[in-house]
């Protein structure tokens, strides 16, 4: 009995894992589809090939230290950690063969617009002059070989670094051969070199053959035959061991456990499949993998995330043509801000609208004599952060700047170690969040003195305070002075600075302490009229739903009659469509060239719409063990366009993937095949503003 209720168990839930998998494999789709520019698919191999490493370190790791522990994780993953992390190697192994042959397509693609990459072994005499003379003051400064026969202990394998295994082969006296490792500098120097026009012809070689160019030089001391060189590459756990030493600050935890991170026990070995066995098998007995279960043989060459940053060449054919920013209509160029803001909430849409909008916000108010304090939380930066700059700008300008930096932000906590330093070194007053709960909200609170009171304006949003990422994630931010919102928000920080203070808050939907109880209000008020007999719906959308109790609310609301519609880019653990169940459920996920991170939440409540936006996926991080905040949208326009932005979304026809138990990521079509979300909402946003315009 206990066997088939397990059983039934795992028909509820998908798997996060094998979701999250299937998830990388629209990513790969995408690479795939002919109708992407060619450029663009190659970007999305290198998005394939990043999200995966991160999966190996973060995801894989968790599983295999649930092992190592002993830990009987069925309860928690659905699934035993072993039986997943065999599914996963297979999953992989499937996906790698798939990503070689879109590979294989692409190259082919290329060259047929003449654009070739090529390999040490197809150079013509011009650029073998070219190569050496790049490889003689350029790379081989920066390459450090080492003979694996003599050093008495085998190199630490670095997480994520790209190797050469060298093999110099002497065949008249095979007891000579040597071994040699090199590391391939591929994050000091470009992964790929344009090299000299040919006619009409673009050449591109990669670093890695470059040095495979320059090895019989580096070893002319040696009586071999023949040296070729393999890549390897060793993935590591990520996560962050934080010690429970009392007497040290998080800060000081963080800043070591960075440090311990690339020593992180080993989740994932490639190489390339051409290599010799006894090289391998060299490599295996010295880094202690012999017994290893995630050997992945791949090709001959490894980390593709690189393949984000191709070089430009060719026509601009084989790029996305980016629109440029649309200037929110409310938000005009030489007027103040925070007067706009103070007559009317503001929606910013990003990308379709610039970050350029908040970072002005905050110059204003740095500058503006009755701002007396800019708060903020702050999880993701850019690299040369503009909100930093105007940060630092109201500092100087005698304002109070207080900054919640979340150091725990999984692998931006040097960065944020960093910016900091910096802020406090300019005065600004820094807290270091809180010990086991990350601050996952998006909040900015501005305060300014008008009529001797104190007004608040804030900026509520989806996504991180990152004008890079703005550039290319879906979200949205809430400019508001709404009296009740912003004053809960001013309460949110007050509990921050001293979190021994408890607060009530009626309006923001705040967790770990309200927004999981409010959300299962708003559904089981749904649930209540659908019994009734009353219109009663759910439009949701956000990166991953994992959460059980979430889930099997959403299951009852589905037998009682309640439509839910959602749109999720990323893991989905319920399964959708299934008679009895969830046959009132649909779901979709949009892959396209923006990446899909808002969360937007609708229930019908009886024609009088409740809507929200969120920082918060339903997970149970999310809503149980992490700061995040939802708001409600009071604006009647505001509502319109969030309805608007998921109507949209369900249309189209191009990029969104059907997701149920198959999951296959069938293409949704409709009558319409012309529909494509991304670009519809553009072109609804660019009609907004001239009607707004006009008017």
């Amino acid at each position: 009995m206990e066997k088939q209720k397990s059983k039934n168990q795992d028909l509820l839930y998908i798997n996060r894992e094998i979701s999250w998998l299937s998830f990388n494999a629209r990513v790969l789709q995408e690479a795939a589809d002919p109708s992407v520019p060619l450029l663009e698919r190659l970007k999305f191999l290198g998005i394939f090939s990043s999200n995966l490493d991160e999966f190996f370190r973060v995801r894989v790791g968790t599983l295999k230290r649930m092992i190592d522990a002993g830990i009987k994780a069925k309860s928690l993953i659905s699934h035993k950690p072993k039986k997943v992390l065999n599914d996963i190697h297979d999953i992989v192994l499937e996906q790698r063969e798939q990503f070689d042959k879109i590979f294989r397509d692409l190259t082919k693609a290329l060259e047929q617009e003449r654009i070739f990459m090529i390999s040490e072994r197809e150079l013509n005499d011009e650029q073998k002059e070219f190569v050496q003379n790049y490889f003689d003051t350029t790379v081989r400064p920066a390459l450090v070989p080492i003979m694996l026969n003599s050093v008495r202990k085998f190199p630490y394998l670095i997480n994520q670094i790209l190797y050469h295994a060298v093999h110099l082969k002497n065949e008249r006296e095979p007891e000579k051969s040597q071994y040699a490792l090199i590391e391939i500098p591929a994050e000091e120097l470009p992964r790929f070199i344009v090299l000299p026009r040919y006619g009409n012809n673009n050449y591109v070689i990669m670093l890695d053959d470059i040095i495979r160019f320059g090895l019989k030089d580096m070893f002319a001391i040696f009586d071999v035959d023949e040296v070729s060189a393999y890549t390897i590459k060793l993935t590591r756990d990520a996560e962050l061991d934080i010690d429970d030493d009392v007497t040290s600050s998080l800060f000081e935890k963080i800043s070591k456990s960075i440090e311990r991170r690339e020593w992180g026990q080993p989740v994932r070995f490639v190489y390339d499949r051409e290599m010799p066995e006894d090289l391998l098998n060299f490599i295996l007995e010295n880094t202690g993998l012999t017994e290893f279960d995630n050997l992945i043989p791949g090709g001959r060459y490894h980390n593709a995330r690189h393949f984000i940053g191709f070089p430009k060449v060719g026509g601009s054919h084989l790029r996305n043509n980016e629109p440029a920013p649309i200037p929110h209509p409310m938000l005009p160029r030489r007027s103040s801000l925070i007067q706009a803001i103070s007559e009317k909430d503001v929606l910013l849409h990003y990308p379709y609208h610039s970050f350029n909008h908040l970072v002005d916000f905050l110059r204003e108010a740095a500058i503006d004599p009755k701002v007396t304090s800019i708060k903020m939380t702050i999880y993701r930066l850019a690299r040369d952060s503009k909100v930093i700059n105007a940060l630092i700008n109201a500092v100087r300008n005698g304002k109070k700047v207080t900054v919640l930096m979340e150091l725990q932000a999984r692998f931006d906590e040097g960065a944020n170690i960093k910016w900091t330093k910096k802020l406090e070194a300019e005065g600004a007053h820094l807290i270091s969040g809180i010990s086991g709960m990350k601050i996952h909200a998006k909040l900015c609170l501005v305060t300014r003195i008008e009529d001797k009171k104190k007004v608040y304006y804030a900026s509520i949003g989806t996504g991180n305070f990152n004008e890079s990422t703005a550039k290319i994630y879906s979200d949205h931010a809430l400019l508001t002075s709404h009296k009740h919102l912003t004053k809960e928000v001013a309460k949110v920080f007050e509990f921050l600075e001293n979190t021994y203070k408890s607060h009530r808050y009626k309006y923001l939907l705040l967790a770990p302490f309200y927004m999981r109880k409010r959300f299962k209000k708003l559904i089981r008020n749904e649930i209540k009229n659908a019994e009734a007999g009353k219109d009663a719906y759910i439009l949701a959308k956000m990166n991953s739903l994992v959460d059980r109790e979430m889930i099997n609310l959403l299951y009852q609301a589905s037998q009682a009659g309640v439509n839910v519609k959602m749109i999720i880019r990323g893991i989905c653990s319920l399964v959708p469509g299934v008679d009895g169940l969830s046959e009132n459920i649909e779901v979709i996920s949009i892959v396209d060239k923006y990446l899909e991170h808002s969360r937007i939440f609708i229930f019908c409540n009886e024609g009088d719409e409740k809507i929200y936006i969120s920082s918060a996926d339903w997970m149970v991080r999310n809503l149980s063990k992490r700061i995040e905040i939802a708001t409600p949208i009071y604006d009647p326009a505001i509502k319109e366009e969030l309805k608007q932005f998921i109507e949209i979304q369900f249309k189209d026809a191009n990029k969104a993937r059907i997701i149920d138990a198959s999951m296959d990521n069938q293409i949704r079509r409709n009558d319409d095949p012309t529909k494509r979300s991304q670009i519809d909402i553009y072109n609804y946003l660019i009609k907004r503003k001239s009607r707004l315009t006009e008017s």
